[in-house]
């Protein structure tokens, strides 16, 4: 995945059961990452699917 991109600002994040975290992919909007991250996170894993802007911290 390219970083370069500015124009995808919101990333979706998984984070499995060991607390290890991936970028799943990069979006345009917030709203378009909400919608893959409901997609995964409906799919019954255990696995948790976050939204995130990029530069934003997370506690």
């Amino acid at each position: 995945m390219n970083d370069g991109g500015s124009g995808l600002p919101w990333l979706v994040i998984r984070q499995d059961d060991n607390g290890a975290r991936y970028r799943v992919g990069r979006y345009a909007t917030q709203d378009e990452a909400q919608k893959i991250a409901d997609s995964l996170d409906g799919r019954g894993h255990k696995q948790l699917y976050s939204v995130e802007r990029i530069g934003q911290t997370t506690p």
